[in-house]
């Protein structure tokens, strides 16, 4: 299934992304460090989503206190939240 999230606090505003049997695919990032989010989009492609939400939520930017990758792993918690474990 595809997925829309708008982004709090970060230089991208927006990712897609595909969850199909709990595996992440096809995930985009709209704005933000263009190479830096492409080389994570393609890092994570195919893994678990507990396991992308593991290793990516809290990473900060800077003096922020999230980060583009921090925004991925929220939106995923968004959907298991939302759609269950089996999303």
């Amino acid at each position: 299934m595809k997925y829309r999230y708008k982004t709090v606090g970060t230089c991208s505003q927006q990712i897609e992304f595909e969850i199909d049997n709990n595996i992440l695919k096809n995930v985009r990032f709209y704005g933000g460090c263009n190479g830096n989010l492409q080389g994570i989009s393609k890092l994570v492609e195919g893994m678990p989503v507990h396991e992308v939400i593991t290793r990516l939520e809290g990473i900060p930017c800077g003096m922020k206190s999230t980060s583009c990758p921090d925004q991925l792993a929220t939106a995923l918690k968004k959907v298991l939240e939302k759609h269950g474990e089996n999303a």
